[in-house]
């Protein structure tokens, strides 16, 4: 993982993001993107014994306690052709999304 992200990767990031920031913004940003950074390096150096088990949150759920899953039931929608007409652009029915400028990062 980067100990940190330089202004300049920064800045491309935030061009490939289309994000229009003052370079007051910038230097923000920047400055509490790399503050993150710095607290996940520091949780990732806690020492952790080999048993310890991985997990995605801090409260086991199990089905006692886990509220039951819904049923995944397709419903059409009445207006999707109003809603399709919103978009600024559509081909054969989906929505077109404006494209996203790439690099390639050295």
């Amino acid at each position: 993982m980067l100990d940190e992200i330089s202004l300049e990767l920064f800045e491309h990031l935030a061009l490939l993001a289309a994000l229009q920031l003052g370079p007051d913004e910038t230097v923000y940003l920047h400055q509490q993107l790399n503050n993150q950074l710095r607290v996940i390096q520091a949780l990732a150096d806690i020492p952790l014994a080999d048993e310890t088990p991985i997990t995605s949150h801090g409260v086991p759920f199990t089905a006692q306690t886990s509220p039951e899953l819904r049923a995944d039931i397709w419903e059409p929608c009445a207006d999707a052709a109003d809603i399709l007409a919103q978009a600024p652009r559509l081909r054969d029915g989906y929505i077109v999304a404006p494209g996203i400028p790439h690099t390639t990062l050295e």
